[in-house]
């Protein structure tokens, strides 16, 4: 799964890399080292410009909210929940279905986050010992130091109780998409842990390299047995995973310190 993840590139830099077309400096975002479902984060999307009278797709960077509210939602309640989609099924689950034909994004990071039980703990959780298991967090990163982009889906969903000029009257939502994780070795593993993504986790963000980014924005590609091709795994042997600390487990704490490797688990969450 993807439940927290890294995004401290400048617009500007995002820009050069997706060859972005549009995007409002008012959209600015801080650099957030610590991303969690209902935050505002970064898309790059493919979408005609607003009252545009050439309706010709033009590339965006846009500001959207982490936790994808469907179209026919009644309220926006259950955003928080839909943070993640599988690509085994994103085609044909009603929330996600029509996203996925006509509204695909990428959504850019340094990495992602995601934690692991330590041995210890997990011996003392089987033995039914009513202790809570210590996790260590690894943060998972392309090992070339490339952008990690994410396969994503965004909707828009309309509040009825508010008038049409009202600026919060349309909420523009994102999901990320999620595969199997790879069970190949690392491109760079720890030396005393995880030697695979799926020794993390059995669920990763889908990783999108450079030559599917047009394909995939492209909301004319709307054949969904075509679209599913473009969900294949990257090539085996591109990320890199190391520890971090454990104050990243707080979503109050914030800053590029989140990010630093630590020469081996934390005391009482070896892996």
């Amino acid at each position: 799964m993807c439940g927290r993840y890294a995004a401290s590139r400048r617009p500007e830099d995002l820009a050069g890399i997706f060859e972005i077309e549009k995007w409002e400096p008012k959209e600015t975002l801080e650099p957030d080292y610590n991303v969690a479902p209902t935050k505002e984060v970064y898309a790059v999307l493919d979408r005609p410009l607003k009252d545009a009278e050439d309706p010709k797709p033009v590339r965006q960077l846009r500001k959207l909210k982490w936790g994808l509210v469907p179209s026919w939602s009644k309220t926006p309640e259950g955003g928080a929940r839909m943070i993640n989609a599988r690509a085994e099924t994103v085609h044909e689950k009603p929330s996600y279905r029509r996203a996925f034909t006509t509204r695909r994004c990428i959504l850019p990071a340094d990495g992602y986050y995601e934690w692991v039980t330590g041995t210890q703990e997990r011996d003392l959780e089987v033995e039914g010992r009513k202790k809570r298991p210590r996790k260590q967090p690894y943060f998972v990163t392309p090992a070339d130091g490339s952008v990690f982009a994410m396969a994503g889906l965004y909707e828009f969903w309309r509040d009825r109780t508010l008038p049409d000029d009202h600026p919060q009257a349309w909420w523009v939502t994102c999901s990320v998409i999620t595969t199997e994780a790879e069970t190949t070795p690392l491109a760079v593993a720890p030396a005393d842990g995880p030697h695979a993504l799926a020794d993390i986790h059995p669920r990763m963000p889908l990783m999108l390299t450079p030559d599917r980014w047009d394909d995939w924005l492209d909301p004319a590609h709307t054949d969904p047995d075509e679209l599913t091709s473009l969900l294949a795994p990257p090539l085996a042997g591109l990320m890199r995973a190391f520890p971090v600390s454990t104050a990243v487990s707080s979503v109050r704490n914030n800053g590029p310190e989140l990010l630093k490797e630590l020469e081996a688990p934390e005391e009482g969450t070896l892996f």
